[in-house]
């Protein structure tokens, strides 16, 4: 967190990440606009998080959690030329939280990927092979025993019919 020592205010950090590791970003050609938006205001998150993924991999979806006005998290998908995909939910309340990232292949009877726990920066990044139309649950909580879910978001990921 970035202190504001002379006014005692402490403000969240815009995003998690530090300087990027790679030089560029892709997005598919059927990545909607509104991560459009979000990769150009704040493409070092999208190309750390690119980075955390692996070479090969193109934004596919990125969504600011709860919501575009409340953001305490980023949720960001990626998929590879071999149909993988990849996502990493991103932590910018600036504060530790009980992270919860799934990702399950559209496939019945595989397994799903998980990484949960508390974490400061991100959860992920999480891969399965059969990635087209996976499902992705980020979840943000105080702890991993609070009740209330502060983010709480399932969706398929794109592109998906």
């Amino acid at each position: 967190m970035t202190s504001i020592a002379a006014f005692g205010l402490v403000v969240p950090e815009a995003s998690a990440f530090a300087a990027p590791k790679t030089s560029d970003v892709t997005l598919l050609p059927q990545t909607n606009s509104a991560t459009r938006v979000i990769a150009a205001a704040d493409p070092q998150a999208v190309q750390a998080t690119a980075s955390l993924c692996g070479s090969g991999y193109k934004l596919t979806y990125a969504e600011r959690l709860p919501d575009a006005n409340t953001r305490l998290g980023t949720l960001f998908t990626y998929q590879n030329g071999a149909g993988a995909s990849c996502a990493v939910f991103d932590n910018n309340s600036g504060f530790t939280k009980y992270l919860k990232l799934k990702l399950c292949q559209n496939s019945p009877g595989q397994p799903c990927v998980t990484d949960e726990g508390n974490f400061s920066r991100y959860a992920g990044p999480v891969r399965v092979k059969k990635g087209f139309c996976a499902t992705v649950t980020a979840i943000m909580k105080d702890s991993k025993s609070s009740h209330a879910a502060i983010i709480d978001r399932q969706l398929a990921v794109p592109p998906c019919d």
